[in-house]
């Protein structure tokens, strides 16, 4: 049973909400690391689930990296750690289903690094985002790549290098968010745009977020993932329900 991390399967129609509960900051540390790869597992195996919204509280989404934690390893037990920890990180691209980060507060270090690994970020108009690893003479596990992919190197570099944190209105215009709401709205905005996924192609879309997360060999990924999809009932329904009602009527099955 985990202690920080759970699934929610009843806010709303085939969207769950993956939450993170360690108070009062959230931090994550190995434990929450692995409570959060085990959710999306689950979350994966489960064809039920449509759309994901991960947050924290109202207050804050994920303040970063436990220090107290990392101030006791050894280099050997840093790597031993590290791919673990990675993996949680990196475990909301690998999910099939689209996601969004609903981010209170603050989302910090590792909570910035989780919260780029989704495919959707929604902010409070008083958030505060970075990556500060850098003043703590380390630096950001996972999401260096993922980063300069969403705003660029130059940009990437300067966040990194400086470790400041980024306001709602400088997060926007990088693109390091998708929308700001105000703060009490961030949960459900964020509901908002999964819900729209209840009734979509599944396996097409699942396709999709493979595709994207191949990167520079997303166009061989492409091809295969297309041709796969003739495969599917989803496809004989929608392209036929597309000649002859337009898009938008077909009733998808996820088959």
């Amino acid at each position: 049973m985990a202690e920080f991390v759970t699934v929610d399967r009843g806010v709303a129609e085939s969207v769950a909400v993956l939450r993170i509960a360690r108070p009062p900051l959230n931090l994550i540390d190995l434990q929450v690391a692995l409570e959060v790869s085990a959710a999306a597992e689950e979350i994966a195996a489960d064809a039920g689930i449509a759309a994901v919204v991960v947050y924290g509280d109202e207050r804050v989404f994920c303040a970063g990296d436990d220090m107290a934690e990392l101030s006791r390893l050894s280099p050997e037990q840093a790597q031993a750690m590290a791919a673990d920890f990675q993996s949680a990180l990196s475990s909301l691209a690998r999910l099939p289903q689209p996601t969004v980060a609903a981010i209170s507060g603050y989302a910090l270090g590792a909570g910035l690094e989780l919260a780029l690994a989704a495919d959707r970020r929604i902010i409070g108009d008083n958030v505060k985002l970075g990556l500060p690893q850098i003043k703590a003479g380390l630096i950001p596990l996972a999401g260096i790549r993922r980063l300069s992919l969403l705003i660029g190197p130059s940009h990437a570099k300067d966040l990194v290098y400086s470790g400041r944190f980024v306001d709602p209105k400088e997060a926007a215009a990088l693109g390091l968010v998708d929308e700001v709401v105000a703060p009490d709205d961030v949960f459900a905005a964020a509901l908002r745009w999964a819900k729209q996924f209840t009734d979509a192609p599944r396996l097409a879309l699942a396709a999709a977020k493979r595709v994207f997360e191949a990167g520079t060999h997303g166009h061989d990924r492409a091809r295969r993932e297309w041709a796969e999809l003739f495969g599917t009932e989803d496809q004989q329904v929608g392209t036929r329900s597309y000649l002859v009602d337009g898009p938008g009527a077909a009733r998808f099955t996820g088959r």
